[in-house]
């Protein structure tokens, strides 16, 4: 697979402190996830959340982390007590921005508008906050000097491949206008590196999958139709293969880089569990006792890629490697998804 990309090592790292950061959609799945973790994993980090609150930025994901840790809604308001500050306002929106990102020295940047299937339909919003949302960051980051600006990505930026696995320098093939505007995204924040000198890394992870994941996805849409005596829609024969990472996993990598990776870097995080959607579904219907008649064979996602595999060794040289087995990780998801029925029935009902 040939180089194309500027994605060439950057400058030897120097261990990096993170004091005050600023996380862009943390109120979605990775970024709850994320923000729970580094909390209660560093005690002395303060957080700010800043989330527009879209369909699938859920504030109940972060219910716990407001109640332990503060969760002032006035970005003016602070005090030695409040570890966590959640501001609701939109990347797109140069006050917003410019309001949560002040007195931050780093931001690590989920907020996107993700779902492939949504993207096909309508693309207008994935290109508005993906690659202009990340623009006004950058800006904003730029003008603060912030110190470590952290943009987290997707493998389906590389697309498919039927053989062997993509690394950091590979091409960017896209299929989708999803992971279309992550690849604008991730070149843009690189230029930044480039033209200003900005102190940018980018991850690229495989599936996430866990607690707190909107369902819409396909473990948690799958757990939660066979909870409701529902069919499982599987696009075309199911063959298609994913990389499977339990998100606690992600968070440990991404908290790993920011902290030890290198400037104007990108990072493969990989779990290597490559799976069909076939074997996940088979998977899901065991462990929720459920036969092959629920299983719903639907028309296959235009563009749909057949297969997504990266290289880890460059995060694993920094010292990360993933802790949780595949099927114990996916076992804990639906047993999650059975005790919070009342977390994920309001956004199932809302959806229909």
């Amino acid at each position: 697979m040939s180089a194309s990309t500027p994605t060439a090592m950057g400058s030897t790292p120097t261990a990096f402190t993170p004091r005050r950061v600023l996380v862009t959609g943390g109120c979605g799945f990775i970024g709850s996830n994320f923000i729970r973790y580094l909390l209660t994993s560093d005690p002395a980090v303060e957080i700010v959340n800043l989330d527009a609150l879209t369909y699938c930025g859920n504030p109940e994901n972060l219910r716990d982390v407001e109640t332990a840790f503060g969760g002032h809604r006035n970005p003016g308001l602070h005090d030695s007590a409040s570890r966590y500050i959640f501001i609701r306002g939109d990347i797109r929106d140069p006050n917003a921005v410019s309001r949560a990102m002040a007195d931050c020295d780093c931001v690590v940047h989920f907020a996107a508008e993700s779902h492939v299937d949504r993207s096909i339909a309508c693309a207008d919003d994935f290109i508005t906050t993906n690659v202009l949302g990340t623009h006004r960051l950058l800006e904003e980051a730029r003008l603060r000097g912030v110190n470590r600006f952290l943009h987290v990505s997707t493998d389906e930026v590389y697309g498919s491949t039927l053989e062997g696995s993509f690394g950091e320098n590979d091409l960017l093939d896209p299929s989708s206008p999803y992971s279309a505007s992550k690849a604008a995204a991730d070149l843009l924040v690189l230029s930044y590196y480039t033209t200003y000198g900005m102190p940018v890394m980018i991850t690229r992870s495989t599936n996430n999958f866990g607690p707190y994941q909107y369902p819409e996805k396909l473990i948690p849409l799958f757990v939660t139709n066979l909870m409701e005596g529902r069919r499982v829609p599987l696009y075309g024969d199911g063959g298609n293969v994913r990389d499977w990472i339990y998100v606690l996993d992600n968070c440990r990598a991404l908290d790993t880089v920011l902290r030890q990776g290198e400037i104007a870097t990108v990072y493969n995080v990989g779990a290597g569990n490559e799976v069909t959607n076939r074997l996940i579904t088979d998977t899901i219907l065991e462990l929720l006792g459920a036969g092959e008649e629920m299983v719903e064979y639907v028309t296959d996602r235009l563009g749909h890629d057949r297969r997504y595999s990266v290289t880890t060794e460059r995060i694993q040289a920094l010292g990360w490697a993933p802790e949780r087995d595949f099927r114990q990780a996916l076992a804990d998801t639906v047993d999650w998804y059975r005790a919070n029925t009342d977390w994920w029935r309001p956004l199932k009902d809302a959806v229909c």
